[in-house]
């Protein structure tokens, strides 16, 4: 049918035996979707809005609330395409860019848990010199850094798949494109490929998570030299929001990687449901802690609702 193999499109994959009951399996997805757009897009709208939030702390949160939308954003399309209307071919330019997109904004997402670390770091070690040290301009450079770490060090392995040729089966295993999915379909040899990201995820996922444990046992060490047991517990309150995020990140991310790693005799709709598991839980969860554990936002969103009730 396609004259030239390497050029026919990506086929992407919803849930192998269920195409029968995709309908019914995209609403609780669109619900998910709906809930991340609407959750991170309120928290992004009450940080720029209230200027009692214009703090490091929740400048942080709006990157990691903005990080969450383009994740969604960048899955949401194709999934929601697959599951609603059985549209499946891909160019490969829209899924390696797709590709591209989906693996800096996870790099991106663990950096940002690494930044608000620092922050709490700094405000409890350091509280006196917390202002002075995390100024506008050095969160601005943080945030840059993250971002920059983040899109740079996805280009090695994405710009080969631009040209490897493409010969064997053209099926992927998810509704969207992951590198290491494409990358197996290429008849080119791939050893940068196969060994690049694995170095990359030590020195990202496994380094930042290393910093954030470290960072955390020098905070415990500071707050239990803390006399009053009320100070204690209120310095352990502003961690809480943070922990509980770093726990959903990095369980989810764990749990994907032992899937992949240790369930090679697992159903395929396990590995399948594993993976949108790690995409959405995180942007689903991290507006829900942020707006149960922390006052600020918690009254704001009331005040935001009621307004609205008024209105």
């Amino acid at each position: 049918m396609w004259p030239n193999i390497s050029a026919a499109p990506f086929l992407l994959t919803g849930f192998p035996g269920l195409e029968a009951a995709h309908h019914w399996i995209s609403i609780p997805f669109f619900a998910v979707y709906i809930s991340v757009l609407l959750g991170n897009g309120t928290l992004l709208y009450l940080i720029k809005d209230d200027h009692s939030l214009h703090e490091p702390m929740y400048y942080f949160l709006a990157m990691l609330a903005g990080t969450d939308l383009m994740v969604t954003l960048t899955t949401m399309p194709t999934v929601m395409g697959v599951l609603w209307m059985n549209h499946r071919q891909m160019s490969h330019g829209a899924c390696f860019l797709q590709a591209y997109f989906i693996h800096s904004l996870s790099i991106v997402e663990s950096g940002v848990l690494l930044a608000m670390a620092y922050d709490r770091f700094i405000a409890i070690r350091t509280p006196l010199r917390y202002n002075s040290i995390l100024t506008n301009s050095r969160v601005m450079k943080v945030g840059l850094g993250v971002l920059m770490r983040g899109f740079l060090s996805l280009v090695p392995p994405i710009v080969p798949l631009y040209w490897f040729p493409y010969c064997r089966s053209h099926v992927l295993s998810h509704a969207f494109c992951l590198h290491q999915d494409v990358m197996k379909l290429a008849c080119a040899d791939i050893t940068f490929n196969s060994v690049y990201p694995v170095i990359l995820v030590a020195l990202t996922f496994f380094l930042d998570a290393l910093i954030i444990l470290f960072s955390y046992i020098l905070i415990l060490k500071t707050v239990m030299g803390i006399a009053s047991g009320e100070e204690r517990a209120k310095a352990l309150n502003t961690c809480a929001s943070h922990i509980s995020c770093v726990l959903v990140f990095y369980i989810t991310v764990i749990g994907l990687t032992f899937i992949h790693r240790f369930g090679k005799h697992a159903p395929r709709v396990i590995h399948i449901t594993m993976s949108y598991v790690y995409f959405l839980f995180p942007p689903f969860m991290n507006p829900i802690i942020y707006s149960i554990k922390t006052k600020q936002i918690q009254r704001n969103i009331i005040c935001l609702f009621s307004m609205h009730r008024r209105a």
